[in-house]
C-alpha cells in the first residue's frame, strides 16, 4: 500500500507516524509546500517576543530525522497543483528547480491547512504588513524586529495570534495599538468576559480601539505603515501584524471536485473520509461537528488535527476509529491572566436554539491560607431542561487550565451540573481547595435549577424597576470603595437584625463581591417571606464588565474578601 500525504505540521506528521506504526511495510510519502514539515506552529508568537531563543526548538522533526525513525519518504519545498482521481496520482512541483512531475497513491490523506486572511485593502503589498502562520513568516517578522528596531506596531484582529503578537511585541519594548472590528476581543469569549481581557490588555499598556474598521494602509515619507480606519483618524507604526482571522486551505480539494463545506472547507464524514473513498482529509481545512450542537463547525486548533491525523491513519489500516466533533478548547497567556475556553459561548448556545443560562463565580485557585493564591471568573454555561454542561470560559492567574479541562471532560461525558458535584477531584492546599471551583459551579447551577435561588444579570439588576431595588450585603469598607447609586446597604452579618428595615412590597436585587454572600443574603431573605434574586458574579463582575476596572487578584478569598 502507498500513501501520500500532503501536508505536515499536526494533521498531516501525525498520520504518517501513526501509518508506520500500523504498517511497518506501507509505502508512506509526505509532501510539504514549506520548509518545514513538522513545526510548533503555537509557539510562533514567542519567539518573536524573544521568550523561546533558538529557532531550532521549533522544528519538531525534519525531514532526516523522520525517515531515520520511521522510513517516510519526506519532501519538502513540494507543491501538489492538482490531484487526478481517476489515475490516483498527484502533479507535483519542486519549488527549488521547477521540476512538476506526477506521485501514484492508494490512498492520499489530505492536510492542507488552512492560510492567513489578508483583505483586499489599498496598501496591503507594504513590505512592513506581516502575517504570522509558518516559520518562514516568524523569520521574517523576527528578523525585521530585530534589524529594524521598530518603535510600535498596530496588530490588526485580536483571536489568538492577535493578542498572543500584541503581548510578544509589547514585552519588547514596542507601543501596540490592536485594532478590532468586533465589539470585543476573542470570539470564544462573551463580551462581558472579554471585558476582563480588554482591562487587563489596557494595564500593560496596550492601546485597544474596539469596532474598528480598516480600509487600507499607506506608506509615509518616514518610511512608517499608516492604517487607516473608517471610524477614527489614521494610525501610523513603523509595522503591521495581521492576524484576521484563517480560511480552509481547501483549493485543491476544490479543483478535484470533492465535496466542500462551510467557507469552502473539505466535507468529510466520521471517519475522516472526503467523497472520494480513496481520500481522506484532516486539520485546518476540513469541516467538522460541534460537539456540544452536532452542527456542521470549523474549529482550526491543534489538539483536533493531531486526533483526526490518527483517525484517517486508523480508517486507512482497517480499523474503524471515528471523530465524533470538536468542542473547540483552547487555552490563551495573555501577560499574567490565562484566558481558556470550552464549548458554546452564551451567543452560541442562543444561536444554536438551546434554551442556556450560567453562573458566574470568583474562586481562589487554591486554599487562600496557603500562600499565592490567585483568584478566577469563571462563566459556566448550562441547558436550563436538564443541567447539561453547554461550555465554560475562565480567566485567571493560576488554575484555569486545570478547570477547564475538567470541564471539557465533562462535557465529553455529558455530564450534567449535578454530576459535577459530585466530581472527586484531589484537593492539598497548595493546589485547590476542599470544594474544588467545578464543584462550586456545579452547586451553584444546582441551586438555580431547583428553585433555591432566582438569578438576575447586571443588565437585569440595573433596569429601572420600581417595584425592585438593589440591595448591598457587602461590608462597609467595600462599600466606601464603591458601590451601585441607590442601592440600599445591609452588610450579610447584620442582614438577620436589620428586615424590619428592608421593603417587603419589593424584590431585593442582592449582591456581594463575587456572588457567595449575596446567595447565603437571599436564602436568609427567601425564608423570612422576602421575594428576591441574587445578581451573577457580585460587584467584582460589575467593576470588570461595566466600570472596566482590573480587579485585584492576589490575597482574595472566594467572596471577594482581602484576606
Amino acid at each position: 500500500m502507498k500513501v501520500v500525504i500532503i501536508g505536515g505540521v499536526a494533521g498531516g506528521a501525525t498520520a504518517a507516524a501513526r501509518l508506520r506504526r500500523l504498517d511497518e511495510n506501507a509505502q508512506i510519502v509526505m509532501l510539504e509546500r514549506s520548509g518545514y514539515v513538522s513545526y510548533a506552529n503555537c509557539g510562533l508568537p514567542y519567539y518573536v517576543g524573544g521568550v523561546i531563543t533558538d529557532r531550532r526548538k521549533l522544528t519538531l522533526q525534519t525531514p532526516e530525522s523522520f525517515h531515520d525513525r520511521f522510513r517516510i519518504d519526506v519532501r519538502v519545498r513540494q507543491e501538489a497543483v492538482e490531484i487526478d482521481r481517476e489515475s490516483k496520482a498527484i502533479k507535483v512541483r519542486n519549488l527549488e528547480t521547477g521540476e512538476v512531475y506526477r506521485e501514484s497513491y492508494d490512498k492520499l490523506i489530505l492536510s492542507p491547512g488552512a492560510h492567513a486572511v489578508i483583505p483586499n485593502l489599498p496598501g496591503i503589498d507594504n513590505e512592513r504588513i506581516f502575517t504570522l502562520r509558518t516559520v518562514e513568516d516568524t523569520f521574517k517578522v523576527h528578523g525585521f524586529v530585530e534589524t529594524a528596531r521598530p518603535a510600535s506596531a498596530v496588530v490588526v484582529g485580536s483571536g489568538f495570534i492577535g493578542l498572543e503578537m500584541a503581548e510578544n511585541l509589547r514585552d519588547r519594548g514596542l507601543d501596540v495599538t490592536v485594532v478590532q472590528r468586533g465589539g470585543h476581543v476573542m470570539p470564544t469569549l462573551d463580551a462581558d468576559m472579554a471585558a476582563i481581557a480588554h482591562n487587563h490588555l489596557r494595564s500593560h499598556g496596550v492601546k485597544l480601539l474596539l469596532n474598528s474598521d480598516v480600509t487600507g494602509f499607506e506608506e509615509r515619507a518616514d518610511g512608517a505603515v499608516q492604517t487607516n480606519l473608517a471610524q477614527s483618524g489614521p494610525l501610523a507604526a513603523d509595522m503591521v501584524v495581521l492576524a484576521v482571522g484563517v480560511a480552509p486551505e481547501s483549493a485543491l480539494a476544490r479543483e478535484a471536485g470533492l465535496d466542500l463545506g462551510a467557507r469552502g472547507s473539505i466535507k468529510v464524514d466520521e471517519h475522516m473520509r472526503t467523497s472520494d473513498s480513496d481520500i481522506y482529509a484532516v486539520g485546518d481545512a476540513v469541516q467538522v461537528k460541534n460537539y456540544v450542537t452536532g452542527q456542521d463547525a470549523l474549529i482550526a486548533l491543534a489538539g483536533p488535527a493531531n486526533k483526526q491525523g490518527r483517525i484517517a491513519a486508523d480508517n486507512i489500516c482497517g480499523i474503524a476509529s471515528t471523530f465524533t466533533g470538536s468542542q473547540g478548547s483552547s487555552v490563551l497567556k495573555l501577560f499574567d491572566l490565562t484566558i481558556a475556553t470550552t464549548g458554546l459561548t452564551e451567543i452560541a448556545a442562543k444561536a444554536a436554539g438551546l434554551d442556556a443560562g450560567y453562573v458566574v463565580l470568583s474562586p481562589a485557585s487554591h486554599a487562600t491560607y496557603y500562600p499565592g493564591a490567585g483568584s478566577m471568573t469563571m462563566k459556566v454555561l448550562f441547558e436550563r431542561g436538564d443541567g447539561r454542561i453547554l461550555g465554560a470560559q475562565i480567566i485567571g492567574t493560576d488554575g484555569a487550565d486545570k478547570r477547564i479541562d475538567v470541564i471539557a471532560t465533562a462535557m465529553r461525558a455529558e455530564m450534567t451540573a449535578a454530576d459535577l458535584t459530585e466530581l472527586d477531584l484531589a484537593y492539598a492546599p497548595p493546589y485547590s481547595s476542599a470544594k474544588d471551583p467545578v464543584n462550586m459551579a456545579g452547586y451553584m447551577i444546582e441551586n438555580i435549577l431547583e428553585g433555591r435561588v432566582e438569578q438576575l444579570t447586571w443588565e437585569q439588576a440595573l433596569a429601572p424597576a420600581e417595584d425592585e431595588v438593589l440591595l448591598d450585603a457587602r461590608t462597609p469598607g467595600e462599600v466606601a470603595r464603591g458601590s451601585i447609586d441607590g442601592a440600599l446597604h445591609v452588610p450579610l452579618d447584620e442582614l438577620r437584625e436589620h428586615l424590619d428595615e428592608l421593603p417587603r412590597d419589593k424584590r431585593l436585587r442582592v449582591f456581594c463581591q463575587s456572588g457567595l454572600r449575596s446567595y447565603v443574603a437571599c436564602r436568609i431573605l427567601m425564608q423570612r417571606g422576602f421575594t428576591c434574586a441574587n445578581v451573577a458574579g457580585g460587584y467584582g463582575f460589575y467593576q470588570q464588565t461595566v466600570l472596566d476596572q482590573e480587579i485585584r487578584r492576589r490575597g482574595i478569598a472566594d467572596c471577594g474578601v482581602t484576606v
